[in-house]
């Protein structure tokens, strides 16, 4: 009985809601007027999305190799092209995916919640041409993403953050020969006060940044080493990088005085920015915008009375980058 109850009443329940008419919900009267869909619009506007985001790539790839002919004007192709696509995405959107609508006067100020609200339904209803939303929004943010990524990766170059252990790394290690450009080994006693010559290492590759070093002799009388370093310099002989711990440029210059009383001391130049290093106390900075001394390389005379190497660098070989500063080099 309870169960032919309950059906009865869902019955009657169900005759009468059919019977009664729902209410109508008024419909508010339009801000903006509406417009038809344009599909052929958003199309065009995807795939000048498409294009720029490609473009972006492509300004990677190219920068990234590093090895293209004709590298500048390529890379600023790539970066125009995709920023004309984006422009033209958007002047695409404005003329025919939103609806427009002409005023005589200013929009009043807002200000009351009535205005505020008008000006919402303004928003949404400019966009009711849009059938694609979430297909254009990720095409939008596809191209600004690889735009993004295109103008951070030239960052890439202004130095090492995360992976520096390369600079750190260097061919010299306790014994190993210093030679000139031609392989033959140098002798303490070739070298020559007043003269400064270039060394690599004996047996290692010379394009290594750790490589090149700067010989010179001066008057053992002269130096003023820092603590440690008591012995790095046999018979007054030292050696420095040959790399300016600004921008990484090749040190080619020395200033030895012709006249002490009214010339500079002895001093190592960078031609590119005249940073300046004094080769008596140790590489340090006595001009220019280098941020770090000239790291130095311990001396010893072997039986044979050549010159080697007595250890590593008394510091990293390179630009002072942030992660360079961190430690110091090694073989």
């Amino acid at each position: 009985m309870k169960a032919l109850w309950r059906w009865l009443v869902a019955t009657i329940v169900l005759v009468f809601s059919r019977g009664r008419r729902r209410p109508q919900v008024p419909r508010r009267e339009r801000i903006v007027p509406p417009g038809g869909a344009s599909p052929r619009a958003e199309l065009v506007v995807l795939a000048l999305l498409g294009a720029a985001t490609l473009c972006a790539i492509a300004f990677i790839a190219i920068y990234a190799l590093d090895r293209l002919s004709h590298q500048t004007q390529l890379l600023g192709l790539a970066l125009g092209l995709a920023l004309a696509f984006i422009a033209a995405a958007c002047i695409v959107t404005a003329n025919r995916l939103i609806v427009t609508e002409e005023l005589e006067e200013d929009y009043p100020p807002p200000a009351h919640p009535g205005q505020v609200e008008a000006l919402d339904r303004l928003v949404d209803e400019s966009g009711d041409r849009i059938s694609r939303k979430r297909l254009l929004t990720l095409g939008a943010g596809a191209a600004g993403a690889a735009l993004g990524a295109a103008l951070l990766v030239p960052a890439v170059s202004l130095g090492p953050l995360l992976d520096t252990a390369a600079l750190y790394r260097t061919p010299w290690r306790r014994g190993r020969r210093l030679v000139d450009e031609t392989g033959r080994p140098f002798r303490a006693d070739e070298i020559e006060e007043a003269t400064f010559y270039t060394a690599y290492p004996e047996g290692a590759s010379r394009e290594e940044v750790g490589s090149p070093l700067l010989v010179i002799r001066l008057d053992p009388k002269l130096l003023r080493l820092p603590q440690g370093r008591a012995g790095w310099a046999p018979q007054g002989i030292l050696a420095y990088s040959k790399i300016c711990t600004h921008a990484g440029c090749a040190i080619n210059l020395y200033r030895s005085p012709l006249f002490p009383a009214a010339e500079p001391k002895p001093a190592f130049v960078c031609p590119c920015h005249y940073s300046t290093f004094d080769p008596t106390t140790g590489g340090t900075v006595i001009f220019g915008p280098a941020g770090r001394n000239l790291p130095q390389l311990p001396l010893l005379v072997d039986s044979g009375g050549h010159l080697c190497a007595g250890g590593v660098f008394s510091g990293a070989v390179g630009p002072s980058w942030w992660g360079v500063r961190l430690h110091g080099a090694r073989s």
